[in-house]
């Protein structure tokens, strides 16, 4: 048998191990149940690879996550490491041939998600296979505690029952003690041996700021801490704007989304991985499986939905060990936002019971009928023909796709691109001569930058909505468009593919998973109050009230994040009022010189000023300056 380090060396071209990863490793080769808690950042996918490239057969991995399983199966191929992923969209006799690979072929990986265990074919084919291990990544996921509980996860035990004498490693980043015991539990482990990563990440100052020009204080914080950055929004638009903003103020930067088509992502983020450019600007789903050593900094624009997937999205930070940055940019807005975006957008049991009936009717199933059928879903259109509120619609398909009643396939919002093919000067001149259709013309210019330069693409739903038309008259208007060769028009009628899993019993289907759905509201909301109360708790540690919340208690603070450093400044530098002041003698400055010329925050500065002009000291000029009072 080839030893860890070995393998190690041969296929990582590292030689040694990080923290636990060694000792999880001895545990599974040991035939042991184990779970592993590592951090993010902490190594996880190494320590049930390893033992499955050490032992004879294939490794059995359930992951929830496509995107991470296309990942890891690229990486290994890489390495010559034999890999299959069972993805969705695979036709039967593909997945027939795949999974006859896995027998005959000398494959090691099998990557599939937990829905794929309800199909026959996969358990006979799974029994049939030289099985070496079980590998449950995110396996907080089969926890009703968990943050992200998926019913389908409760089929792993099936594995079991096909493969009795193989152990599991169930592996996690995010998890509090309840949740561990439960997963423990639902995955009938055996006399499991437990190991737990510290949450401490020593290197991550973290910080809370609250500012009410976050772009402005972005600027400060890129400029201060100048190194590889991650800025995380939470829209499309958003990720698009602030690139913009930042290229126009000098920054090397790039954005990331899901409306950007695969070779363009692939494009961005091997500029961003090579340090081609240094800021990356993404919605939140961007860097899980990402391991990029030398991040220096990572800063939300808006508040986390929860503690843990802020923990896992900071933890992309510092990764090398070196001293790093993860900060919260908040405002007096951001809590009813906050509450707006997750709480009140938490569909009712009823609503959702609505959804899923309207959602057969739309498709024309039968009662009892319609189970493993695919239908392609224009969104908009379902919800218009309904009079259905988007959000709650949305969230309502998300909350049955996750408990396995239907599949729900996004191809993403934006499926119109377009991009106008001539001058500015001739496009200005059709305008003049087509006074109806200019009118949808200077929308999109206004709306979209570089559609000149590039396919681009839109929103027609957005579009029709700015103007008061339906979204079909915009369709005709871009197909005109076309006709008359102004632009190059790309359109599908789709952006969404359903699959019901389950024969349509309309209530008798819901009624199963309603006590899950109302868990799940409850659990979304102490998240909400959880993350609140982190942003808002300036006597107690940052670092401290992470561990705290992860049920790691008696820390000592960490001396650095915000917290900390106010009080370092409260002891060390009393003397602030005489630093303004001298700053002032020889010329009038703004709050953000003052910034600028300090070591102080920008709350600091603005409570310092607001005493002195209490106190009649300063003055505030016609321009916003300040200025000694004569």
């Amino acid at each position: 048998m080839q030893h860890p380090i070995e393998v190690l060396e041969r296929y990582w071209n590292f030689t040694s191990f990080r923290p636990l990863q060694e000792d999880i490793i001895s545990s599974v080769l040991d035939n042991e149940d184990t779970f592993a808690l590592l951090p993010t950042g902490g190594g996880k996918s190494i320590c049930f690879q390893i033992p499955a490239l050490i032992r004879e057969g294939i490794c059995i991995v359930i992951s929830p996550l496509v995107a991470l399983m296309k990942d890891q199966v690229s990486n290994l191929n890489a390495k010559g490491i034999k890999a299959i992923a069972l993805t969705s969209g695979i036709s039967y006799s593909e997945l027939d041939q795949l999974l006859d690979n896995c027998i005959y072929g000398n494959y090691k990986f099998l990557y599939l998600s937990p829905e794929r265990l309800q199909q026959s074919i996969v358990k006979e084919r799974i029994q049939q296979m030289n099985v070496n291990l079980i590998a449950v990544d995110e396996a907080h996921c089969i926890s009703q505690w968990g943050n992200d509980f998926r019913p389908a996860y409760l089929n792993i035990t099936s594995l079991r029952e096909l493969h009795p004498h193989v152990n599991v490693i169930a592996l996690t980043a995010t998890a509090k003690s309840k949740v561990i015991e439960e997963t423990l539990e639902r995955l009938d482990c055996v006399a499991p041996k437990i190991y737990k990563g510290s949450f401490r990440r020593p290197n991550i100052a973290y910080h809370v700021l609250h500012s009410e020009d976050k772009l402005y204080t972005l600027e400060q914080i890129l400029k201060k801490y100048d190194g590889s950055s991650i800025i995380y929004v939470r829209s499309r638009n958003a990720s698009e704007d602030i690139d913009k903003h930042l290229r126009a103020k000098g920054f090397s930067s790039t954005f990331y989304h899901g409306g950007i088509d695969s070779d363009e992502k692939q494009n961005r983020l091997n500029q961003w991985l090579h340090d081609q450019k240094t800021i990356m600007v993404a919605t939140t789903a961007f860097g899980m499986g990402i391991d990029k050593p030398n991040v220096k900094t990572v800063v939300h624009i808006n508040l986390p939905e929860s503690l843990e997937s802020y923990y896992q999205e900071a933890g992309r930070a510092g990764r090398n060990g070196d001293t790093s940055f993860a900060v919260i940019l908040k405002q007096n807005a951001d809590e009813d936002q906050l509450k707006g975006q997750f709480l009140k957008t938490l569909p009712s049991v009823d609503f959702i019971k609505l959804v899923y009936k309207k959602l057969n009717n739309y498709f024309q199933i039968s009662y009892g009928e319609g189970e493993h059928t695919s239908h392609q879903l224009n969104f908009n259109l379902f919800c218009n023909t309904y009079e259905l509120n988007k959000t709650l619609t949305y969230n309502a398909l998300k909350i049955l796709d996750r408990n396995s009643i239907i599949g729900l396939s996004q191809q993403f919002s934006y499926q119109t691109k377009l991009q106008f093919i001539i001058t500015n000067e001739q496009l200005f001149s059709y305008i003049e001569k087509f006074k109806d259709i200019g009118q949808y013309i200077k929308v999109i210019l206004r709306t979209y930058g570089g559609v000149f330069d590039h396919m681009t693409k839109i929103n027609t739903f957005l579009i029709a909505n700015k103007i008061n038309v339906k979204e079909k008259e915009i369709i005709n208007a871009l197909n005109q468009l076309q006709n008359d060769n102004i632009i190059e028009f790309q359109t599908s009628n789709t952006d969404a593919e359903i699959t019901f899993l389950v024969p349509r019993e309309d209530e008798k289907t819901i009624n199963p998973i309603v006590r899950t759905i109302e868990q799940q509201h409850r659990i979304k909301e102490d998240q909400i109050k959880s993350v609140l109360d982190y942003v808002n708790n300036t006597e107690i540690c940052k670092s401290v009230q992470l561990l705290n919340y992860f049920d790691e208690y008696n820390s000592e603070a960490c001396g650095q994040c915000s917290v900390c450093s106010s009080k370092i400044k409260g002891v060390k530098h009393s003397g602030i009022k005489s630093l303004v002041l001298e700053l002032l003698k020889t010329k009038s400055l703004s709050s953000r010189e003052l910034v600028e010329k300090s070591n102080y925050s920008e709350d600091e500065i603005i409570n310092c000023l607001r005493e002195l002009l209490e106190d009649n000291t300063i003055e505030i000029t016609t321009t916003n300056r300040y200025r000694l009072k004569a």
